[in-house]
């Protein structure tokens, strides 16, 4: 399938070419596609819809067209920056800052892979990766972030709980326009993550979880844990307990993490 335009930004690494398609099935299959050259490293897939797009977990992403941007990036990441969870907070943070620019809002990350406003989900994040050639491990992120769809939309796809960023800032935006500002703030991050700064990055994942210091429930795949969140990192997380002891988790471990 032939792309109807093609950008070339001024960045970096990711989105000197950016392949924008009218339909798709998804966005990931087709950047994941071109894994198999190196050279497609930072290529970015758009489009303004697809038939087959999806989320966590095996569930299905929607989007009626031209309402939102569906977007997936083409990187193969250096080893020291290959971590799911770490390439996941570098998407949902640059989604934050991408809305804090455009919208002048604050979102907020629900782990593991939702940008929130006001409560409601507005973007959903999806990192899947395969080895390929010559020891290369292929990351396709693909992400879907409501634009401009209105409340009547989402209640009829009985979605009561989403929302886009014109219903949070009361007016509507250019959906492409969003689309290159967020590429811009993924270059950015990435950039900054693969010069070593990981400091940076880990602060902003950790302030927009807004769930430090306070009482979680940690779901992993062996159960579910309890206890003061006193510690978030890239490193682990730390769950005191009430008998005063610690406990320890990889955030890959940790499939839910949510208020108590």
């Amino acid at each position: 399938m032939t792309p109807y335009d093609e950008w070339h930004l001024e960045t970096h690494r990711l989105g000197r070419r950016v392949l924008v398609f009218d339909q798709l099935d998804s966005t990931s299959t087709t950047a994941a596609a071109l894994a198999n050259d190196p050279a497609n490293d930072g290529v970015v897939v758009l489009a303004n819809s697809q038939t087959a797009g999806r989320g966590q977990h095996g569930r299905s992403w929607q989007c009626a067209p031209g309402t939102g941007v569906l977007m997936s990036v083409l990187l193969f990441p250096p080893p020291e920056i290959r971590r799911p969870a770490l390439l996941t907070a570098w998407a949902a943070v640059s989604v934050c800052e991408m809305v804090r620019e455009v919208a002048n809002l604050q979102g907020r990350i629900k782990w593991p892979n939702d940008v929130l406003l006001r409560g409601r989900k507005v973007c959903g994040i999806l990192i899947e990766s395969r080895a390929v050639a010559d020891s290369r491990l292929a990351v396709v992120a693909g992400i879907g972030l409501n634009v401009n769809q209105t409340a009547a939309m989402f209640d009829d796809a009985g979605l009561p709980d989403a929302t886009s960023l014109g219903i949070a800032a009361e007016r509507l935006f250019d959906a492409a326009e969003v689309a290159r500002t967020l590429i811009r703030h993924l270059d950015d991050e990435y950039t900054r993550m693969c010069h070593g700064d990981r400091a940076t990055l880990e602060a902003c994942w950790k302030w927009r979880l807004g769930l430090l210091g306070r009482q979680v429930e940690a779901e992993c795949g062996d159960g579910k844990y309890h206890g003061r969140l006193r510690e978030v990192s890239f490193d682990g997380l730390e769950l005191e307990q009430g008998d005063a002891t610690v406990l320890r988790l990889e955030p890959e471990r940790v499939r839910q993490l949510r208020l108590v």
